[in-house]
C-alpha cells in the first residue's frame, strides 16, 4: 500500500476539481448504483496516470458541454476495498490503472483502460472523453 504523503496529492487532483473520493467498498457501491451518469477514474501512482489520465479527465470534464451527472474515483494501491469493489463493476474488464470507466444508470457503458492511456496526450484523453460524454451524458 503506498503512504498517504504520496497519494494525498494526487488524489486532490482530481478531488479539488469536484470528484468524490470512494474510499470503501460501500460509497462504491452507493454511488454507481444511481440513476444518470457516473465517471469513475481508478486513480494511480504511474506516470500515464500524472502525465494523462488526471490532466486529460480534468480537461474534459472543464471542457465538455455533456458532462456525467457524478464525478467519482478511487486510488488503486490506497483504496484497497473501494478499488476491489469499483473492479468488480467493470466486469469482464481486467484489472487496469489507471482507468476510465462512465456508467449510465448502473450499468458499465464505456471503459478506457491503461493501454489506451499510456503515450497518449491528455488532450487526446480528453478529447475522447469529450465525444464518450455526447454520446452517454
Amino acid at each position: 500500500m503506498y503512504p498517504a504523503e504520496i497519494v494525498l496529492p494526487m488524489k486532490a487532483e482530481l478531488t479539488d476539481n469536484g470528484f468524490e473520493d470512494l474510499a470503501t467498498p460501500e460509497s462504491v457501491d452507493s454511488t454507481l448504483q444511481q440513476e444518470g451518469t457516473t465517471l469513475v477514474v481508478i486513480n494511480s501512482v504511474c506516470g500515464c496516470a500524472a502525465g494523462a489520465a488526471r490532466p486529460g479527465v480534468v480537461m474534459a470534464v472543464k471542457n465538455a458541454q455533456k458532462r456525467p451527472d457524478r464525478l467519482a474515483t478511487s486510488f488503486a494501491g490506497f483504496d484497497v476495498d473501494a478499488v476491489k469493489k469499483v473492479r468488480e463493476h467493470l466486469l469482464p474488464y481486467p484489472p487496469s490503472s489507471p482507468a476510465v470507466a462512465l456508467f449510465k444508470d448502473g450499468q458499465l457503458v464505456h471503459m478506457v483502460e491503461r493501454h489506451q492511456i499510456e503515450g497518449a496526450p491528455a488532450q487526446v484523453i480528453a478529447q475522447h472523453l469529450i465525444a464518450v460524454f455526447n454520446e452517454y451524458c
